[in-house]
């Protein structure tokens, strides 16, 4: 059955007229995902090339590569509001916009300041662009077809997190750095001109045009203390500050942190925040949240599953690019190949999911994803010494990269299944925070564990080293440390005892990372046991639950009983 009402370019029903309009709408829609995701990538092959170009500090190197995951995530709820009220399309078209346009400023940046800046302004367009796809996806397929597309959409995600370093480290070794972020430039008009031509605008044009500013403030304060928070607490301390922290002419005064202060603004605006929009949702007014949608069980579970599974994803690709180069002493372009492994093995993912997509249902193959990774983050720790060969890496990664392929495609269609349309910018917003926030925090669990166990290990394996005195020993691992094994290579000359140590050490702190990263998607396994079987699509049509319901329209209400 279907549904006999026209469809307007501004209603949430509309549809391409033609499923080839509509495929192609897809290619640029993931396009469009994989210009955001490989930035968020790229800069880590570049980091050496612009400190030595710029001179920036390391405290400046920090802030390169974590401004734009501390912007994007902020934003992305409220990019997902906006997108479902002024038009899905147009919000995707102005992110891009945006993006290319920092991406400009990077490139011609002459300071680390300007750089950070521009990086600021590049999650500004990255939070507007990746809600909207999603929900782009969410109200123009249905179905067995919606599966394949969002299979398609996580195998982008899960490709460009190991292309981002391939392509980075081409362009870094024979060009320059700045192309990493010139070649955004005729990517987004590309994408662009794609979506004007084959994607077809949406949004909900039931609802009043009216922003709540209050839960919007209220939420990027919440999002961006809590990322910074995790991001910034190895650097400024857990508890007393271990450093000091300067923003322009300001120096942290207090012996406390200001990470325990971040995360009490965070419990505080988070709890305004819901207090708040439940009183907006009682009194019938608009609600940067539709908090009805946690009373959905797919969509609360999901949620946490995604979270749980994104802190132990892509915490790994923190350590291994610097284990690669610092430790096998591979230049930029040769860890890209490596890590294409990973691009390759979620390709072969996406391929496997439309095969069996209509046989098997989406849970299981969430499950199986989350299998994959971690026999391949696992094996890793396995093979990771300081003398390991590639040979021993790639079939891991590949693994691995399948893994992510799956889990992340099909997860993503499990958590908005049940989302109506019309608030499908706002469940893939939520959902996006989500990852986003568990990536954040991954990073930083992760990456206290690399740098914690390189320090410890490095400072155990000097002791025995003969003739190097306490003092000498410090100044070494801080160095290492600090320098993210950067300073590695340079230890060859001065002392090869010292500098195989350290090469040992950092190889045993990566292990550690893999292990622990592997235990984290044991957890998000176990979180996905919540998650209720749904039957597999079949013939195109929606599942069982829905027969009879227009095919064109989401049919489970947001407060559907669970």
């Amino acid at each position: 059955m279907t549904d006999q009402r026209p469809a307007t370019p501004t209603s949430p029903l509309a549809r391409t007229e033609s499923p080839r309009r509509r495929w192609a709408g897809l290619v640029f829609i993931s396009v469009a995902v994989a210009l955001i995701i490989v930035d968020s990538t790229i800069i880590n092959v570049a980091i050496p090339s612009i400190v030595r170009d710029l001179a920036i500090t390391s405290t400046q190197v920090q802030w390169v590569q974590e401004s734009y995951t501390l912007v994007f995530a902020a934003l992305l709820l409220v990019f997902g509001t906006l997108a479902d009220r002024y038009g899905r399309r147009r919000i995707l078209i102005l992110g891009v916009v945006i993006f290319a346009a920092a991406s400009v400023l990077a490139s011609a940046a002459q300071s680390g300041d300007l750089l950070i800046g521009a990086r600021l302004i590049q999650g500004i367009g990255g939070a507007m662009v990746l809600p909207t796809t999603l929900s782009l996806i969410n109200a123009n397929f249905r179905g067995r077809d919606r599966g394949i597309a969002f299979a398609i959409w996580g195998s982008t995600i899960g490709g460009m997190v190991a292309v981002g370093p391939l392509l980075g480290g081409w362009l870094t070794t024979y060009f320059s750095w700045r192309w990493a972020f010139g070649i955004n430039v005729p990517l987004g008009v590309i994408i662009i001109i794609g979506v004007l031509v084959f994607v077809t605008e949406s949004k909900d044009a039931g609802e009043p045009r009216r922003v709540d500013v209050v839960g919007a403030v209220l939420s990027v304060l919440t999002s961006a203390t809590l990322v910074f928070g995790l991001i910034e607490g190895r650097s400024y301390g857990w508890w007393l500050t271990n450093k000091p922290m300067v923003i322009g002419g300001f120096t942290w005064p207090y012996e406390i942190s200001p990470i325990p202060i971040a995360f009490a603004i965070t419990l505080l605006a988070g709890t305004a925040f819901i207090l708040w929009g439940l009183s907006r949702q009682r009194a019938g007014k608009t609600t940067l949240l539709a908090f009805s949608l946690f009373r959905i069980a797919s969509f609360r579970n999901g949620n946490i599953a995604a979270m749980i599974v994104s802190l132990g994803e892509f915490g790994i690709i923190l350590s291994l690019p610097l284990w690669l180069q610092n430790v096998l002493g591979y230049d930029a372009l040769q860890t890209g190949f490596v890590l294409l492994a990973l691009a390759i093995g979620s390709f072969v993912a996406s391929g496997f999911a439309g095969a069996y997509g209509n046989r098997v249902s989406p849970e299981t193959i969430v499950r199986v994803g989350i299998v994959l990774e971690i026999v391949g983050v696992a094996g890793l720790g396995l093979v990771i010494t300081a003398d390991a060969s590639w040979l021993a890496i790639v079939p891991f990664l590949f693994v691995y990269g399948m893994g992510v392929g799956l889990a992340t495609a099909q997860l993503t269609g499990v958590v908005l299944k049940d989302v109506p349309v019309e608030k499908s910018g706002q469940g893939s917003g939520t959902s996006s925070t989500a990852r986003q926030i568990g990536s954040a925090l991954g990073i930083a669990v992760l990456g206290t564990v690399l740098f914690t166990s390189v320090g410890a290990s490095l400072d155990a394996k000097l002791a025995d080293v003969p003739g190097l005195p306490e003092s000498a020993r410090t100044q070494v691992v801080d160095a290492v440390v600090d320098s993210a094994g950067a300073a590695i290579p340079a230890l060859d000359a001065q002392s090869p005892a010292v500098a195989t140590a350290a090469r040992d050490a950092f190889s045993e702190g990566t292990r550690y990372s893999a292990f622990a990263a592997a235990g984290f998607l044991v957890i998000g396994l176990l979180a996905t046991l919540r998650l209720s079987g749904t039957a597999p699509y079949r013939d195109g049509r929606e599942p069982e639950a829905d027969a009879g319901a227009p095919a064109s329209v989401a049919v489970t209400p947001a407060d559907k009983p669970v």
